[in-house]
């Protein structure tokens, strides 16, 4: 297995102490009623209030301001100080925020995080043995009669679509500005696939980035409704197209006139298992040439420079086992390269680094001569 810098350090050799360790098992037995804590204590805003307020709150300061009850306030805090996002100034019995409840106040990500495992994750997660011991998301039944999660997006509660499409777009988009320059400053497509394009998020981007590309969005039906949605009357949605296509279906292939400029795959392949990736990619070879490349952007979790991506990219392989299709996960680099060869492919470059954790993994065809 590679593992970056960090990551290395970390995973090797165990550096707690018994007293850092013993806390760390305390988390984990009780992670359920640690998460609901602190998500009541971001949406009623307290976390927010300590921060804006240098000197501190009373209890009963806080009761005021949020309209909670003195047992309710009570509870909270006091498990707020064991978890650590809370400090105490006993001889004022004032409370005040501390580094982790500051972080977990500024950092947008936390928010879509906790909204995410919330309203997607949390009542589903109860299934997650009984989905990793069938291969399937029996999570997901909590929502709806469908054998993944991308079937019935469309058909989720509004507060779920939100915090699931929330949570895909902020870790995507925020690479968008980098990938663009990548696939674009090295070889110009005019024709570009973006596979798994979802709402067309990407696509609007390619056609406003480059007054002359066409991009083909192939998707579900479903996906592909709600990506005409999305794009409708915005510059440049005459340029994009939409190809309706399952890709578990091993016998549908790539539409093909000649062969395609650019391939784009976006926190896409994630949700296959391995031999599905091998079969989408093996399509995907079937549609370039020699001069095609395909960018594969992921989030590999042994290439994040710091363990609190690696642990939310390795968590959310939870999410894929008890709620999206119960056999896909974030992967690592050995086990993209293994489907990239076993393809037909190989791996031309690797640009590391993108936005909050991505790499993007150009690849083209095998060389004739390579065995």
């Amino acid at each position: 297995m590679e593992l970056s810098g960090v990551l290395r350090e970390s995973f090797i050799e165990d550096r707690l102490s018994a007293r850092e360790a013993k806390m760390r098992a305390g988390f984990i037995t009780w992670g359920p009623a640690i998460f609901q804590t602190t998500r009541i204590m971001l949406k009623y805003g307290i976390f927010e209030m300590l921060r804006d307020n240098s000197q501190g709150l009373t209890r009963e300061e806080i009761c005021r301001k949020t309209g909670l009850g003195d047992y309710a306030v009570k509870c909270l805090l006091e498990a707020s100080l064991c978890i650590g996002t809370v400090l105490i100034d006993v001889e004022k019995d004032r409370y005040k925020l501390s580094k982790t409840g500051w972080f977990i106040t500024i950092d947008p990500a936390a928010k879509v995080d906790i909204d995410f495992n919330h309203d997607v994750n949390y009542e589903g997660w109860f299934y997650l043995e009984e989905s990793l011991l069938k291969g399937k998301p029996e999570g997901l039944r909590h929502f709806g009669d469908w054998s993944t999660i991308y079937e019935g997006l469309s058909s989720l509660p509004g507060n779920v679509q939100k915090s699931w499409f929330g949570f895909d777009h902020f870790y995507s988009d925020c690479s968008f500005d980098e990938a663009l320059k990548i696939v674009f400053e090295d070889r110009k497509p005019e024709h570009i696939m973006d596979v798994g394009g979802n709402t067309g998020r990407w696509a609007l981007r390619c056609v406003d980035y480059d007054k002359d590309v066409h991009v083909t969005v192939l998707d579900l039906p479903q996906q592909l409704e709600m990506m005409r949605k999305q794009t409708a009357g915005k510059a440049g949605a005459d340029r994009i197209s939409g190809y309706e296509i399952d890709l578990l279906d091993r016998q549908q292939t790539f539409p093909q006139d000649k062969p395609v400029d650019a391939i784009w795959m976006s926190q896409f392949l994630d949700c296959f298992s391995m031999e599905e990736i091998t079969s989408i990619l093996q399509r995907a070879g079937m549609v370039m040439g020699d001069n095609s490349r395909l960018y594969i952007m992921e989030t590999l979790w042994d290439r994040q420079k710091y363990e609190p991506a690696a642990l939310s990219l390795t968590m959310t392989s939870m999410y894929f086992a008890a709620m999206a299709n119960g056999n896909s996960k974030m992967y690592n680099t050995e086990d993209m390269r293994h489907c990239v060869e076993s393809a037909g492919l190989e791996i031309e470059t690797v640009y590391d680094g993108l936005g909050m954790g991505h790499s993007i993994i150009v690849c083209k065809k095998q060389c004739k001569t390579k065995k």
